[in-house]
């Protein structure tokens, strides 16, 4: 059997009309994806009623000159659990690198290396993420839901979250505002 071409380090993008609200206009960075399954983290839609210097005082770490950045929605999976997508100049427990942005990592060090100043010259936070089992994506991305996109550091840090899905589609030359939702029948 052939093997599914793997998407780790790409862009999952909600297509308009998913019939999944919880996936609205997502943007997910495929962190992992392999014959297991895959994992994914939000990027699109910022976490509301938290910032990144209350979640270091949730945590017990002193927020010190930490920015007071926001939090992003990561995921409907696991919400009260923190990610970090950074650039690839820092490294600690269990980070993994991550293809086409840098890296990740899910452990408390990365929270503590940023409240003191010597973390990722670049970083998101979020909470929750997106998981699939073993060949689930793969059988979503044959049906309407999801188109992917390359993944850049850019895109990730560099444009503003709430116009990542715009920016996102237009790397693949797709200008979301002429998508639909809904076929038709003729």
């Amino acid at each position: 059997m052939e093997q599914p071409p793997y998407l780790a380090g790409s862009l999952l993008l909600a297509m308009p009309g998913m019939a999944d609200p919880r996936f609205d206009k997502a943007v997910i960075a495929l962190a992992v994806h392999d014959e297991h399954g895959a994992v994914g983290i939000g990027i699109g839609h910022i976490r509301p009623g938290i910032r990144f210097r209350d979640l270091l005082r949730q945590v017990d770490i002193d927020p010190r000159g930490a920015p007071d950045a926001p939090v992003l929605h990561g995921g409907p999976v696991e919400p009260g659990r923190g990610f970090v997508l950074h650039s690839d100049d820092w490294g600690g427990q269990d980070t993994i690198q991550v293809v086409g942005f840098g890296a990740m990592t899910g452990t408390i060090d990365v929270l503590r290396a940023i409240a003191e100043g010597r973390g990722p010259s670049k970083w998101k936070v979020s909470l929750g993420y997106a998981g699939w089992g073993p060949g689930q994506l793969d059988e979503e991305m044959t049906r309407h839901g999801w188109l992917t996109a390359p993944g850049s550091p850019a895109l990730l840090f560099d444009s503003p979250t709430d116009g990542r899905w715009e920016a996102a589609f237009k790397t693949v030359g797709i200008d979301p505002r002429l998508l639909v939702g809904e076929t038709g029948a003729a």
